[in-house]
């Protein structure tokens, strides 16, 4: 994956912060066709799958969208985990790969253990709903600095909105770089 990469040869630092995609989407999940009703939905399909074999990533025969947010909420918690950033790469094989519904508890408990993460305490957070507040400071963040899609690289006030290649993500990063030796140089 390009993250991974770009981690691998430049000093890149990852932090997820949780974006609102389709928020009103029910519990249950609403089907690509509804979601995207009079639209032909195969060219959108086979250009998503293009674009994430283009950045390394499995992509599935996604049949429906589901409601991401106790999944970031999961998330969150999990990143304050040891080994929890293992989460990330779970859910995003369960929706975009095994077409998963994340908006379910038993289901995202399921994805917590798979990644060794306690199952008793993912349920316990999920439903008290203990990262909530964080998720909503990530969302109001989202909408101040103009997110717009996922996934949304960010830095220095500069964004790559999409999945990107590794080569549009490396000259990102090398320009992020660049700008800061030049405000080194300055300060």
């Amino acid at each position: 994956m390009s993250i991974e990469k770009l981690q691998q040869n430049y000093p890149v630092k990852a932090r997820w912060i949780h974006f609102p995609l389709h928020p009103d989407t029910p519990q249950e999940g609403k089907s690509l066709a509804e979601l995207f009703a009079g639209r032909d939905i195969a060219p959108m399909r086979e250009r998503m799958k293009a674009l994430m074999a283009e950045a390394g990533l499995e992509y599935g025969e996604r049949t429906h969208t589901f409601n991401s947010r106790l999944a970031q909420e999961l998330g969150k918690w999990a990143d304050s985990q040891s080994g929890g950033d293992a989460i990330h790469d779970a859910l995003y094989r369960a929706y975009f790969v095994d077409n998963k519904n994340i908006g379910d508890v038993d289901e995202l408990v399921t994805i917590a253990e798979a990644v060794g993460l306690d199952g008793v305490e993912a349920r316990r957070i999920i439903v008290e709903r203990e990262f909530k507040e964080a998720v909503d400071t990530d969302w109001q963040r989202s909408r101040e600095t103009g997110v717009t899609g996922v996934p949304t690289f960010y830095g220095n006030d500069l964004v790559v909105v999409g999945c990107q290649p590794y080569e549009t993500l490396e000259k990102f990063v090398l320009h992020l770089m660049e700008m800061n030796a030049n405000q080194d140089e300055i300060g």
